[in-house]
């Protein structure tokens, strides 16, 4: 993993470098026209954040039940990479609502419960970093209930009234405007690789300050 980390930060990087050119020659939405052009990193966010979310529940799911210190380390990672793209969501899609709605922020469904699901998020961060003995035990716990939040951040625009977009927008999108498409699944790549980036320099991280854990308490033996 360590020898494909470079490469795929030079991929990534030229990607991003040249997502604007892409976005810049996608149509004008009919409607929103140049402030449309957020979806082009709105969605592609909250994909990134819910392949970190998955990651953090499966690990999570593992250390509470199995004791895995590496799936610890992971959990962990994978909440911090939620947290990073959760708010960069939040921030674009309220930019996007200010033009769509008239408002920055509504408290519909759709918004609430992905605005509920970053604070579980900085919630298990934050009992990671206070809750003293056996916050990782908690932690993990929290992670399984964000995990669990996450289908129904998703599914809400379809049970309940809200002014959000539909899920069926990306299928319609397919079928109205195939070159808007296509730069929505350039842009995604870019966001699902750069979460991975992060969620592999993290994981690292976290790896080589347990070992320094172990020789910490190997010397005061």
């Amino acid at each position: 993993m360590q020898r494909l980390f470079i490469p795929v930060l030079i991929l990534t990087a030229a990607m991003f470098a040249y997502s604007p050119v892409a976005i810049a020659s996608a149509p004008y939405e009919s409607t929103m026209l140049l402030v449309q052009k957020i979806f082009y990193y709105h969605f592609p966010a909250w994909m990134a954040l819910t392949a970190a979310v998955t990651v953090c529940f499966v690990s999570s799911g593992i250390y509470l039940f199995k004791g895995h210190a590496w799936a610890d380390r992971l959990g962990f990672a994978a909440a911090e990479v939620t947290v990073i793209f959760g708010m960069f969501g939040l921030v674009s899609g309220s930019v996007w609502g200010r033009k769509a709605w008239g408002v920055w922020w509504q408290w519909d469904a759709r918004l609430t419960m992905a605005f509920l699901l970053e604070l579980i998020f900085i919630g298990y961060l934050l009992v990671r970093k206070y809750g003293g003995p056996g916050s990782e035990k908690l932690a993990a716990a929290m992670g399984i209930f964000g995990g669990a939040t996450a289908p129904f951040v998703y599914k809400s625009v379809d049970w309940w009234r809200t002014i959000h977009p539909k899920t069926s927008v990306m299928a319609s999108l397919g079928e109205t405007s195939p070159e808007m498409w296509y730069v929505v699944w350039f842009c995604t790549a870019i966001f699902l690789m750069l979460s991975g980036l992060l969620l592999a320099a993290r994981m690292r991280l976290e790896t080589l300050r347990a070992g320094l854990d172990r020789l910490y308490l190997a010397a005061e033996d």
